[in-house]
């Protein structure tokens, strides 16, 4: 995929200022819905926009929530029974700042991947694709206390929200990540949140169908998958435009982590990445034709996109920019440029 950062150490600061903001709310605001202020800022400093990071936050700030009280605090032998239990974000939070604050941060993530894993549809995809924006940021620039304590908050948010996806049948095999996302069957019933549309989930095309050769392939596997589900936002993102972002953004997470991985957890990732793809696909796509190719915005530089986005503020749609600039081509950047049609402007 294309690398087109512009200031990936961010010397300026903003970014840990920003964090250190941050990290005086919750990850959740009205109930349910995600703080995407993390994910955002980070997006927006790295292709250098750190100087509209705090006005961006500015006007974000006011519809967060402050985190919520601590219950009991999260142990080495008690965590399963706290999993997945969101009264106790602020448990699993104190107890990865201790984790990390003990060992290397990648000792941690590699510890708790696998045990995360099955529950990566926790908050709409939102823990795993906070922690691919935490852990991108620590690969890239210096391990500050903020970063850190970034993937201390997300890896809290992913064991809060923990929710592993119903039992699901494997359908007949698809050629390619692109055939595979074509074929996923729609939910019967695409009323209500999240959580009850998941559970209508029956089954999904078995992609990528044999075990791939090796790390490797497996990594290739989810770079296909991300650009295929980039690409398909241009043409079915209109059914869902805030909710579909997901169907890239949760695997480019998981991609964005694999280099902090032991490559014996790469393959996994795989098969939960296309899961989670796979879910959101299912549980927001459209019954209608796709629009007509043709009437989609022009391709433009990927610079210029990126402004655009940022311009346009909406969280998700910084994101899914992000996203289509790592795929880098040009049909990714026309479904950029879509998102920025289809979501509201922040401002």
């Amino acid at each position: 995929m294309a690398d087109t950062r512009r200031n990936p150490t961010d010397t300026s600061g903003t970014l840990d200022e920003a964090l250190e903001r941050i990290h005086l709310s919750g990850p959740e605001r009205d109930g349910w819905l995600s703080n995407h202020a993390p994910m955002a800022i980070e997006a927006l400093v790295r292709h250098g926009h750190a100087r509209v990071a705090h006005r961006w936050l500015d006007t974000y700030r006011p519809k967060l929530e402050d985190m919520p009280a601590s219950v009991a605090p999260v142990t080495a032998r008690n965590w399963q029974e706290a999993l997945g239990d969101i009264s106790r974000v602020a448990d699993w939070t104190a107890f990865f700042e201790r984790e990390t604050a003990d060992r290397p941060w990648r000792t941690v993530l590699a510890a708790w991947w696998p045990r995360l894993l099955p529950g990566i549809a926790a908050g709409a995809t939102h823990g795993v694709i906070r922690v691919g924006h935490a852990v991108r940021t620590l690969l890239e620039g210096e391990e500050t206390a903020p970063r850190v304590r970034e993937l201390a908050h997300a890896l809290g948010y992913w064991a809060a929200r923990h929710q592993p996806l119903p039992a699901l049948e494997r359908l007949t095999p698809a050629p390619d990540a692109a055939a595979a996302l074509d074929r996923v069957p729609l939910i019967a019933d695409q009323d209500g949140g999240i959580r009850s549309r998941f559970e209508q989930l029956t089954g999904f095309p078995d992609w990528p169908g044999r075990a791939p050769a090796g790390p490797e392939a497996a990594r290739a596997a989810i770079e296909e998958l991300v650009r295929a589900a980039t690409h398909r936002y241009a043409t079915h993102g209109h059914a869902a435009p805030i909710m579909l972002v997901h169907a890239a953004t949760a695997p480019n997470a998981v991609l964005r982590t694999l280099p902090a991985l032991p490559d014996t957890l790469w393959t996994p990732s795989l098969h939960a990445a296309w899961a989670a793809s796979a879910a959101v696909t299912s549980a927001y796509g459209p019954r209608e034709a796709p629009p007509v190719t043709e009437h989609l915005p022009a391709a433009q530089h990927p610079q210029e996109v990126f402004e655009r986005a940022a311009a346009h503020g909406d969280d998700h749609t910084i994101k899914f920019t992000d996203t289509a600039l790592d795929v880098g081509d040009a049909a990714a950047l026309v479904a950029a440029g879509r998102a920025i049609e289809l979501n509201t402007p922040a401002w």
